[in-house]
């Protein structure tokens, strides 16, 4: 078998023939693949936001064909992912068979290291230079919203019983709940980004939206007509009032949770929850089956969810400094972790994570 080639390109400087094969690509994969973060789409809309050279994909090619994409960005001597720190997902899409050793790709973008934090462990090249991983929650409906929720009942949860008492109530004090999907109501829109923005604030986390690509991400993704990618606003309202607002993200087959907020002084009616439960509902009706809910270990997400996809975090590199200097860094971090000192264990993978969205914030 021929040796593999590997050509660095734009993501704008795609052609359609390469656009399409690469969705054919994404299409042909395990359906863990159908992620809007895998998709040539996203890789275009995080160049256009950030408007300069920093992402890039790598395509693999034999005997003149293309048999695999992926894209990253760079940053000086270093590339995360294309569109870090808003994406939730990596990974190759390749066509079977195919083995690439990540290292030619790091050495093609001509970078020392690749840093990834939510590889799919289904991307096999990847999986020995993971470093730790975790469970990203989804949801997969079946057939029925009413089968689903009758799966959950037998697993022993309670969670959308109690959405349903939830609901009662808000509309009994607040007046008829109403749910809209696919919302292009502007005024919506910014308040889930003023919502979110003070959530971040509150729990003292980097503003996302602070750098300009972020927020003409988010808006160019809400404005989207493609039917197979872009930005959903789903929205929640008690009466007039909005109550939740969703900014997913979505695939062929699947919705991404990707920004949710809900107005704090309807917490204890659990809007968001509400929120969700309609979209599960909304969803029978459509080409959709999977709600995936994103990396992260919340209580909501392991009740709502009935699989869950690995997913790991680690770095590539070429022997160079920066490679040195991450390796040291992992090491400081596991030595922590190994020891019985509670949340303080837990810092130097806090600090690690910290300093890596706050590079992607400011890598354009």
């Amino acid at each position: 078998m021929s040796a593999l080639q590997i050509e660095v390109v734009r993501p704008q400087d795609l052609t359609p023939a390469r656009l399409e094969r690469w969705a054919q690509l994404q299409a042909q994969q395990d359906v863990v693949f159908d992620s809007p973060f895998l998709s040539p789409h996203w890789a275009r809309a995080v160049d256009r936001a950030q408007g300069r050279d920093g992402v890039r994909v790598a395509v693999l090619r034999r005997e003149g064909a293309d048999v695999g994409f992926m894209a990253l960005q760079g940053a000086g001597v270093t590339a995360l992912p294309a569109g870090a720190p808003m994406c939730d997902y990596q990974g190759l899409v390749a066509e079977a068979g195919v083995t690439v050793a990540p290292r030619e790709i790091v050495a093609a973008l001509g970078v020392q290291r690749f840093d990834f934090c939510h590889m799919l462990e289904a991307s096999a090249p990847f999986a020995p230079f993971a470093r730790g991983h975790m469970a990203s929650h989804v949801v997969d409906i079946g057939g029925s919203y009413e089968a689903y929720a009758a799966e959950r009942r037998a697993a022993g949860v309670g969670l959308l019983k109690d959405c349903d008492k939830k609901r009662r109530k808000a509309e009994r004090e607040l007046g008829p709940v109403r749910f809209t999907a696919f919302s292009r109501a502007a005024a919506d829109f910014d308040q889930l980004i003023a919502w979110k923005r003070a959530q971040l604030r509150a729990t003292h986390q980097s503003d996302i939206f602070a750098p300009g690509w972020t927020q003409r991400l988010v808006r160019d993704l809400f404005a989207s007509r493609d039917p197979e990618f872009g930005g959903a606003l789903f929205t929640l309202h008690f009466g007039e009032r909005l109550a939740a607002a969703h900014l997913h993200l979505r695939g062929r087959r699947t919705i991404h949770g990707w920004l949710i907020a809900h107005d704090p002084e309807a917490e204890r009616y659990s809007p968001g929850l509400l929120l969700f439960q309609d979209i599960l509902r909304w969803m029978e009706t459509t080409p959709y089956h999977r709600l995936d809910l994103g990396p992260g270990d919340y209580r909501f997400k392991r009740e709502l969810a009935n699989t869950e996809v690995s997913v790991g975090h680690g770095f590539v590199g070429v022997f160079s400094p920066a490679t040195l200097v991450r390796r040291a860094a992992y090491g400081l971090r596991q030595a922590a972790e190994s020891l019985p000192l509670g949340d303080l264990s837990q810092l130097p993978g806090k600090a690690m994570r910290r300093m890596d969205r706050l590079r992607g914030l400011r890598s354009a």
